[in-house]
């Protein structure tokens, strides 16, 4: 009887090593579960594992003096957290926390660190997501100071499902208003008009996409800013 085929590998930096490269890294990556809300760095922790989405989502957060959080990045199955510790920062900027639960790897840093340093397509591949982060995080501020609430839901959910590769997504209103920085009602009424338009499906927290050409149309240019960057940076979408 033959083996069965190996699971297919979600993450896609992982997926884009040469298969010598990815057994070598593959020998020091532990397979973790991520829970809804679970915050694996708080802002100035010390970064000492490195996480690989496959299904799950890291929403990166800052906070106000007030308490106000405003998220300013998203890492899923395109991407790594806490890339910023392998070029020397290893206090987090950020607070990272679990926006949509599900599968991960994690690596110890310092395991990562020595393979990073010998160069080869994983550096490469690591030095390129990491300016495709910092762009993110540029163009989410101008976003936030820019574009209308509709707008900036759209291109959130859009980004959202682009990273757990589904058009469903488990997302409460309060979450949404945190993430978008603005108030629970104000996401209400954005989600209403999403619906209204028959873009999305809305229901007790469950999200479904159900006209994704119409959702790109109506969200901000942003969208297609970030996914332009990211496709001619490696086309990791």
């Amino acid at each position: 009887m033959s083996d069965p085929s190996p699971s297919p590998i979600k993450n896609k930096i992982l997926a884009a090593l040469p298969e010598r490269d990815y057994q070598r890294v593959s020998a020091h990556l532990e397979p973790v579960a991520m829970n809804h809300g679970q915050v694996i760095y708080e802002i100035g922790d010390t970064i000492d594992y490195l996480y690989f989405p496959s299904n799950a989502m890291i929403s990166l957060v800052t906070q106000m003096e007030d308490g106000k959080i405003v998220e300013v990045g998203l890492i899923g199955n395109d991407g790594i957290s806490g890339v910023s510790a392998l070029m020397g920062r290893e206090l987090s900027f950020e607070r990272a926390l679990v926006q949509i639960p599900d599968g991960a790897v994690r690596v110890k840093l310092s395991l990562l660190k020595k393979e990073f340093d010998k160069g080869g397509t994983l550096q490469e591949l690591l030095l390129g997501y990491a300016t495709d982060l910092m762009r993110q995080v540029s163009q989410t501020a101008a976003c936030n100071a820019t574009h209308i609430t509709e707008e900036r839901l759209a291109r959130w959910l859009l980004m959202c499902s682009d990273r757990v590769d589904s058009m469903k997504l488990n997302l409460t209103q309060e979450f949404l208003a945190e993430m978008l920085g603005t108030r629970r009602a104000t996401v209400s009424v954005a989600a209403i008009t999403l619906q209204s338009a028959n873009l999305i499906h809305y229901n007790r927290g469950h999200i479904t996409i159900t006209e994704r050409e119409g959702l790109e149309a109506f969200s901000c240019e942003c969208y297609k800013i970030l996914a332009q960057a990211t496709n001619n940076n490696g086309e990791m979408n």
